[in-house]
C-alpha cells in the first residue's frame, strides 16, 4: 500500500469529511481542465524531474550523483581530517588535493552516515561497500540521468486541491523540493490538482521568467533541459571556472606584473624546471614579452569564450612548449598569489604571479650577497644528501641575471632571477640546465637566509611534498656535517626565548622567565623555577631543520614540529620558522644565548 507524505496528510483528512452534495457555503469551482495537473502526465514527470534530490554536488565524497552524504560529515583527505558542514567544505577537500599534482589522493569516510536518495528518503550507511551498493542505482558517469538540474522552481508555490465533484476542498503551499516531489508523487490520490498561477522558474545563468499555464510550464522545461553542464560526473575539479569570463583574466594579467611557470607538462614530461627563471608578462594589447636573463622572447595571447569553455591561444617565438590553444581551467587568487591554470587534454599549463603592483620584493641583500663573488655548494639535500655531486663546481651570479658554473670539464651557462617566495617572502629562481648534476638545481628556491657568507635556500615537492635544500658559501665543501655547528652551538650554554609568535600573535610573555638547556643526548629542559617542561629535540637535513617534541607540557608543547625551518644562526642566537601546510600560518621562534 502507498504510504503518503505528511503535507498531504491534512487533504485526506478533508475528503473523508466531505458529502458529496453542495451546501451553499460550498465552493463550487470548476478546476480549469487547461491547469489541471494529472498523474504520470509529460508535465508532472517533468516537474518531479526537477524536484528531485540532485546529488552530483558532492561527488567528490561518494561519486554519486543519485545520492548525497547528510552534512555534517567526517572525512579524512590525505591525512587531514575535515568536518564538512556546508558547501564550502567541498571546496576544501578540493584545495587539499590540489595541493600536489603527483601524488595518491585518498578521501575516508567516518562511518556511519545519513545517505540522502533522489526521492529525499534516506538510508544509513555503516560502510564504503555499502555506499558502492547505493551508488550503483544510478546512471553510469558522464550518462544522462533523469534529474533535470537546468532549470529550478521559485518557491513558495501554492497548489489547489478538488473533490470528485469539483469542490475545492484546500489550497497548499509547497515550500521547497521536497515538498514538490512529494506533491507530484502523491497526485493520483486526488481527483483534480492545479497550480496557481503565475509562478516563477530559475535557469542555470540566474535569469528568471514568469510562467502563466501548464502549457508553458512544460514547453520551458523542456526547453531548458540539458542547456548546461549539469555536472555528473566524477571529474570534481572541471567546474572551477564556472563563472569565470574573459575580462577577469584580462583583470589578473592587468593587476600581476611577473608571471612565472608553476607547473608543466607536455605528453607526461614535466618541463617546468627547464623555464624557471623565465618571466612572462601578459599585455592588455594581447602581446607578450618573456624574460629570461638577458634573453628576451616575444609573443601574443588571445581568450575568447565563457565558463568552463574559454580558450586561450599562445604562441611565443622560440618557447614552442607554451604554444598552442588551451581551455582555462581555473582562475585561483588567493592573498600573495594568483594562480591560472589552463589545461590541454592531460597537458597542464600553470602561471603564477605575487601580483604585487609592479612585480617588484625586497630582494637587495639577496641580490648584493649573490652577485658579489664566487659561491659554493656546501649542501645540497633531495631525499638523500647528494651535496659531494657538487663539490668540484665554482660559480658565479652576475647583475645581469646570468650565472655560470664551472668545473674541470668547462663552464656551463645558467640564470637566475628574484621572485616572491612559496612559503617565504623571498625566493630565488636557478636554472643551469638540464645536465647532471646542474639539472638539480632548477627549482624556485624559498629563502631562508641571506647573509654575505651564506645563502640557504629550500623547496617543496610538487609530487609528494618533501623539502629539498641548497647552500651556497664562501668556502668549498669540506665534507663535514653542516649539523655541527647548530648543534654544538645550542648545546654550549642555557637559552632564553626571546621571541615566539603565531603570525600577528606575539605570545612571547607565556615563555618568560624560563631557561632552556639543550642536551647532546637529545633531551632538552625548559624550567622558570616553579615548572619544568622536558622534551627531545634534533637537528635535522645538515643543519637546515630542526625537530622539537615537549609533548603536551605547556607551554612549550606549542613548539612541538619536527620540520621547523632553521632561518638563521649565531653563536648568540638561534632563529627558526615553521609554516603551517594548506595555506595556513607562520609560527616564528627566537633563542637567545643567556
Amino acid at each position: 500500500m502507498k504510504t503518503l507524505k505528511p503535507i498531504l496528510l491534512v487533504v485526506i483528512g478533508v475528503l473523508f469529511t466531505m458529502t458529496s452534495c453542495r451546501t451553499e457555503d460550498d465552493l463550487a469551482i470548476d478546476p480549469p481542465v487547461e491547469d489541471t495537473i494529472q498523474a504520470n502526465s509529460t508535465v508532472a514527470n517533468l516537474m518531479s524531474n526537477v524536484a528531485t534530490n540532485d546529488g552530483s554536488f558532492d561527488n567528490i565524497i561518494d561519486n554519486a550523483s543519485c545520492l548525497s552524504v547528510q552534512l555534517p560529515v567526517t572525512v579524512t583527505v590525505n591525512g587531514i581530517e575535515l568536518i564538512i558542514n556546508d558547501d564550502d567544505g567541498y571546496e576544501d577537500i578540493e584545495d587539499i588535493i590540489d595541493l600536489f599534482d603527483d601524488d595518491i589522493d585518498s578521501i575516508v569516510i567516518s562511518y556511519p552516515v545519513t545517505v540522502i536518495l533522489a526521492d529525499f528518503s534516506t538510508v544509513t550507511v555503516n560502510s564504503d561497500a555499502e555506499l558502492a551498493a547505493l551508488a550503483s542505482n544510478c546512471v553510469g558517469e558522464n550518462e544522462d540521468d533523469d534529474d533535470i538540474e537546468c532549470i529550478d522552481f521559485q518557491y513558495p508555490i501554492t497548489a489547489s486541491i478538488y473533490n470528485e465533484n469539483n469542490d475545492l476542498i484546500n489550497s497548499i503551499t509547497i515550500n521547497n523540493d521536497n515538498e514538490m516531489y512529494d506533491f507530484v508523487d502523491d497526485l493520483d490520490e486526488f481527483a483534480a490538482v492545479t497550480i496557481n498561477f503565475p509562478i516563477t522558474v530559475i535557469f542555470a545563468d540566474g535569469t528568471t521568467q514568469t510562467i502563466n499555464s501548464i502549457q508553458e510550464l512544460e514547453n520551458v522545461i523542456e526547453m531548458a533541459d540539458d542547456t548546461c553542464d549539469e555536472d555528473d560526473d566524477n571529474d570534481f575539479d572541471d567546474d572551477d571556472c564556472d563563472n569565470c569570463t574573459t575580462n577577469d583574466l584580462d583583470t589578473v594579467f592587468a593587476d600581476c606584473a611577473e608571471w612565472t611557470v608553476d607547473k608543466l607538462e607536455r605528453n607526461d614530461n614535466d618541463l617546468e624546471d627547464n623555464y624557471v627563471g623565465y618571466v612572462f608578462e601578459f599585455n592588455g594589447d594581447g602581446t607578450i614579452l618573456v624574460t629570461q636573463g638577458a634573453n628576451t622572447f616575444n609573443g601574443t595571447w588571445e581568450a575568447s569564450g565563457s565558463g568552463n569553455n574559454i580558450s586561450v591561444t599562445i604562441n611565443v617565438t622560440g618557447l614552442t612548449d607554451f604554444n598552442d590553444t588551451w581551455n582555462l581551467h581555473e582562475i585561483d587568487q588567493d592573498p600573495g598569489e594568483v594562480d591560472v591554470d589552463l589545461r590541454l587534454g592531460d597537458d597542464r599549463l600553470r602561471f603564477e604571479s605575487d601580483c604585487s603592483s609592479d612585480g617588484s620584493i625586497d630582494d637587495s641583500a639577496l641580490v648584493n650577497a649573490l652577485t658579489s663573488g664566487d659561491w659554493y655548494v656546501t649542501f645540497f639535500f633531495d631525499d638523500t644528501d647528494e651535496t659531494a655531486d657538487f663539490a668540484d663546481y665554482v660559480f658565479n651570479f652576475a647583475s645581469d641575471n646570468t650565472a655560470t658554473a664551472t668545473d674541470m670539464s668547462g663552464t656551463t651557462n645558467g640564470s637566475w632571477s628574484t621572485t616572491s617566495g612559496d612559503n617565504t617572502e623571498l625566493g630565488l629562481n636557478l636554472n643551469f640546465g638540464t645536465g647532471i648534476p646542474l639539472d638539480e638545481l632548477a627549482d624556485d628556491w624559498d629563502v631562508l637566509e641571506v647573509t654575505n657568507d651564506i645563502i640557504r635556500l629550500k623547496d617543496i615537492s610538487g609530487g609528494d611534498g618533501s623539502e629539498d635544500f641548497l647552500t651556497f658559501e664562501r668556502e668549498p665543501f669540506d665534507g663535514g656535517d653542516n649539523g655541527d655547528d647548530l648543534a654544538a652551538i645550542l648545546t654550549d650554554g642555557l637559552w632564553i626565548v626571546a621571541s615566539y609568535t603565531e603570525d600577528t600573535d606575539d605570545q612571547t610573555a607565556n615563555y618568560a622567565g624560563y631557561e632552556l638547556d639543550f642536551d647532546m643526548d637529545g633531551t632538552v629542559s625548559a624550567s622558570n623555577g616553579s615548572n619544568t617542561n622536558n622534551g627531545t629535540w634534533a637537528v635535522l637535513s645538515g643543519g637546515n631543520q630542526m625537530a622539537l617534541d615537549f609533548g603536551t607540557n605547556l607551554p612549550f608543547g606549542e613548539f612541538n614540529d619536527d620540520d621547523w625551518d632553521v632561518i638563521s644562526v649565531s653563536a648568540t642566537e638561534v632563529i627558526i620558522q615553521d609554516v603551517s601546510g594548506g595555506g595556513g600560518g607562520t609560527d616564528t621562534l627566537t633563542l637567545q644565548k643567556l
